[in-house]
């Protein structure tokens, strides 16, 4: 029986950002997805086919104040997190994560995903930028492309 998609996504985020070996990214499971729901519902983004997700996206707004603590380097994802539910004063956007399955990549879906959340955010609240921390040069490029679209500055994580 093949695996479902679901399954493959998991699989998928498990191999790229190593998680559970890494305590400064974000570990996402049941607590962080309402965590993020109750920040902004547009928060995750999510496309589907018959046998389940095939993209998925996380970004999530935060103050000037959590972005610049975030790329210096004094906080970590969970406490950017932390920061953004407290803090409601937001004026940027964490371009968090995008996970697309191998058969479904090169057709712009995390970049939809990720373009539509910001632009349900904007609709809120006054950002101002984007910022990441980028994992790979698939990552780098995806989120210049989306601050591109969205015409917004961006601010990378070294």
């Amino acid at each position: 029986m093949p695996i479902d998609n679901f399954t493959r996504m998991i699989q998928l985020a498990t191999e790229f950002f190593d998680v559970k070996n890494d305590p400064s990214q974000l570990d996402i499971d049941e607590t962080v997805i309402e965590r993020l729901n109750h920040i902004h519902p547009s928060a995750m983004g999510e496309m589907r086919d018959e046998h389940g997700p095939v993209a998925w996206t996380i970004v999530f707004p935060a103050s000037r104040d959590a972005m610049q603590q975030f790329l210096d380097g004094k906080i970590n994802e969970s406490e950017l997190l932390e920061l953004s539910e407290r803090d409601k004063n937001y004026e940027t956007i964490y371009l968090c994560s995008a996970l697309v399955l191998p058969e479904y990549r090169r057709k712009s879906l995390a970049k939809q995903l990720a373009c539509d959340s910001i632009r349900a955010m904007q609709k809120e609240y006054p950002i101002t930028s984007l910022f990441y921390w980028g994992f790979s040069k698939e990552g780098d490029a995806l989120s210049h492309a989306i601050a591109k679209e969205v015409r917004l500055p961006i601010f990378a994580r070294q």
